[in-house]
């Protein structure tokens, strides 16, 4: 059963519990797999017709965020292979979702940025999306937005270097620098 598990992970010693009741957290994991499963629903609706998916939904995501992103740092991003990658963003681009250019400074760079097309379905994406979340905030009331930012971003590895939009990370499509 080990050999389908990369080396590394199962070498890995699993961190301690930060509590004292060692039993799983079985009712917040359920709660995060069905919110998961219903925030990523409403764009699979909208990818459908695209004859696109999650990972489509990924790329055209941060690249419509970062602009002149590279090919590079979205790998970091994304923790996926180039492979995996490449597939998905030649369809982006074959499509005139996404374009790549020659970086400015390193012209062997590939530098990616969202067509217009691109933009727009970035944003209706997005916009349902936000949808969910404005809805889920209501009910929280006041601070609600504060206390689930905090709760996301507990979540993050802390040692995570794949260019994470934390809080106080670019947001406007600024690049990382």
């Amino acid at each position: 059963m080990s050999a389908s598990i990369p080396t590394e992970a199962a070498n890995a010693k699993p961190e301690p519990l930060p509590r004292r009741d060692d039993a799983p957290m079985y009712d917040l994991i359920e709660l995060l797999f069905f919110a998961y499963r219903d925030f990523v629903g409403d764009a699979d609706r909208l990818l459908e017709s695209y004859d696109f998916g999650r990972a489509h939904h990924r790329v055209l995501y941060f690249v419509s965020r970062r602009p002149g992103l590279t090919i590079a740092e979205l790998l970091e991003i994304l923790r996926i292979t180039k492979q995996s990658l490449n597939r998905v963003l030649r369809e982006l681009i074959e499509k005139n979702f996404i374009e790549a250019r020659a970086g400015a400074l390193d012209r062997r760079q590939r530098e990616l940025y969202a067509t217009p097309d691109g933009e727009r379905l970035a944003l209706r994406l997005a916009e349902a999306q936000t949808r969910r979340f404005a809805v889920a905030l209501n009910t929280l009331g006041p601070g609600g937005r504060e206390s689930a930012t905090g709760f996301l971003s507990a979540m993050i590895d802390p040692q995570d270097s794949g260019g994470t939009a934390a809080p106080g990370g670019p947001t406007n499509g600024a690049r990382r620098t």
